[in-house]
């Protein structure tokens, strides 16, 4: 509640009526000793002696009046119990598990409230724990193995007490080997025979990674209706099949890792509701063609997978993510896709992108990731398919070359441009492995821009086609408000420490610094450099009118 808006709720729960006498007798004990007059004084009596008679009368009544109101139990008090049945282990399941179990020991009406918990997660030990259980190193394995029985034990206990009633989320993650078949039967029956809305099975990083533990789809369909609205899978095989039926509320399924050895297309046939599907590291399927209507699906992930080809029809489809080698995807009927994350690998991965892939060019949000190199294929100068919807563009881009300062592919970046003119922020995020001098250049044939107002460019260095694609930027991009530059690479191109690429930034600095004053001058635009506090204009350079760039840090 806020108080600002209403009193406050005094809620005084009391495990049993035994400790509610006790208060109220200690409450009477209280009143006694005030009434005492050998009592000890107040200590405003201590403090002023001549206080009125009057005065002291009234602030005495005031202070019966406050303990009667919020210090000793009324009939406004109320125990736990005195909640419908059906609420109090709705209370209960506001804690977690373990805190709950815990809870149960206050009082004896208490202890099977944890019972009817409506959301059972247990995370146990991974094989990592090997490395962090003990400085013996022949110790750590056998520490794991009593982690993980005690885990066994603990799922095992808390499955047979527990009600099976209003379960909402049956949850597990532990490293677990195949020969623990029985154990993991034993749970997913429990998840399945109290209808569990939400299913999550994460068998990671097991020693075993061919071996995986199968999981039934078909005790999905054995209560007769469709229950589950969650579905995640990770580390374990399943058989699909078309006459499975307990999937039609399904709204989220997740596969990480799995094995699919039946016929997924007839599965996702049975989904449909389905609004987010992710399939992520799975194998055994050689095409996601799927012939049938996914009318309700919304966010769509691929990601390394080992596949020839994408098809999905999907109306709804708002956000498509793909990351794996290059292959043809093929997205029906998304008029209404709004954000794409494309992220090829290989060299032909920026070209394919604005090229290979129609079905994107409806989006309004582009995320891309490619390996750039004089190798690479060539974009061409006027293409077919524009960008006109696109409004904000990300790109990583990992320069493969040994001559930064050479064709290594980035003012493709001009042509990309080009087919998205109603382009308004560009956030370009890239890393060269080799480093090399500063030089300066020029490059013509991008068109103009009337709409592009804000460049941000992490890992320049002033390397020759970083500095001519930023000066083609700046020339032709009309209200262009700020074009921000950072010389540091960070971990949105290089997953992991990226300490080891910026040891020399203090050297770099300044030469950056140098070029940005010099080409602020030149097109009269204004230009931060991230993390040059300490130089001249403090990383700000360009004429400073209302409304440009304040000083970043």
């Amino acid at each position: 509640l806020e108080l600002t808006q209403a009193p406050p709720l005094l809620l005084c729960c009391r495990a049993s009526s035994r400790s509610e006498g006790r208060e109220r007798r200690g409450a009477a004990g209280m009143a006694g000793a005030g009434e005492d007059e050998s009592a000890p004084p107040p200590p405003s009596a201590l403090l002023d002696q001549k206080q009125p008679m009057e005065e002291t009368a009234a602030a005495a009544g005031k202070l019966t009046r406050l303990e009667h109101e919020h210090g000793a139990p009324d009939e406004t008090s109320f125990r736990m119990e005195d909640l419908p049945a059906e609420v109090q282990p709705v209370i209960m399941s506001q804690l977690p598990l373990k805190e709950a179990v815990r809870t149960s020991i206050v009082s004896r009406s208490w202890r099977m409230l944890w019972t009817f918990h409506s959301d059972l997660c247990f995370d146990g030990p991974t094989p990592n724990d090997l490395d962090s259980d003990t400085d013996d190193k022949f110790a750590g394995q056998d520490s794991t193995k009593m982690k993980r029985a005690k885990f066994i034990e603990t799922v095992n206990s808390v499955i047979q007490q527990h009600s099976g009633i209003g379960i909402n989320k049956f949850s597990v993650r532990c490293g677990m080997h195949k020969e623990y078949t029985d154990h993991l039967d034993r749970w997913i029956g429990f998840a399945t025979s109290s209808k569990a809305k939400i299913i999550h099975f994460n068998l990671k990083k097991i020693y075993q990674p061919f071996e995986f533990h199968h999981f039934p789809l078909e005790a999905l369909d054995s209560q007769g209706c469709s229950f589950v609205q969650s579905l995640f899978l990770a580390s374990v095989s399943i058989k699909p099949n078309s006459v499975i039926s307990g999937f039609t509320i399904l709204r989220r399924l997740v596969l990480e890792f799995v094995k699919i050895l039946g016929d997924f297309p007839g599965l996702l046939a049975k989904c449909s509701g389905l609004e987010d599907l992710e399939i992520i590291g799975c194998y055994g399927v050689d095409n996601l063609i799927v012939p049938h209507k996914l009318d309700k699906l919304q966010h769509l992930l691929i990601a390394g997978m080992d596949i020839q080809m994408v098809e999905f029809h999907a109306t709804d489809l708002a956000h498509f993510e793909y990351k794996g080698r290059v292959i043809p995807i093929v997205l029906h009927g998304c008029s209404k896709l709004e954000k794409a994350t494309m992220k090829f690998n290989g060299t032909k991965a920026l070209a394919h992108t604005f090229t290979a892939v129609p079905s994107i060019l409806s989006v309004k949000t582009l995320h891309l990731q490619a390996f750039i190199s004089k190798y690479a294929q060539k974009l061409p100068a006027r293409q077919q398919g524009m960008f006109l919807h696109l409004r904000h563009m990300t790109c990583q881009l990992i320069v493969n070359s040994n001559d930064p300062n050479g064709d290594n592919g980035i003012l493709q970046l001009a042509n990309c441009l080009d087919v998205a003119p109603r382009l308004e922020t560009l956030h370009l995020h890239m890393l060269c492995a080799i480093s090399s001098s500063f030089s300066s250049g020029e490059v013509a044939g991008m068109r103009r821009h009337d709409h592009l107002k804000t460049v941000f460019m992490s890992g320049f260095r002033c390397y020759k086609a970083q500095i001519e694609l930023a000066c083609c930027i700046l020339r032709n991009a009309s209200v262009l408000e700020q074009l921000i530059i950072e010389p540091r690479i960070t971990d949105k191109v290089w997953a992991g420490d990226c300490s080891e690429w910026n040891t020399d930034l203090g050297q770099i600095l300044p030469g950056v610094c140098e070029w940005a004053q010099v080409t602020s001058e030149r097109f009269r635009k204004v230009i931060s450099v991230v993390g040059a506090s300490h130089h001249s204009n403090g990383g700000f350079f360009g004429p400073v009118r209302q409304g440009s760039l304040q000083h970043h840090h």
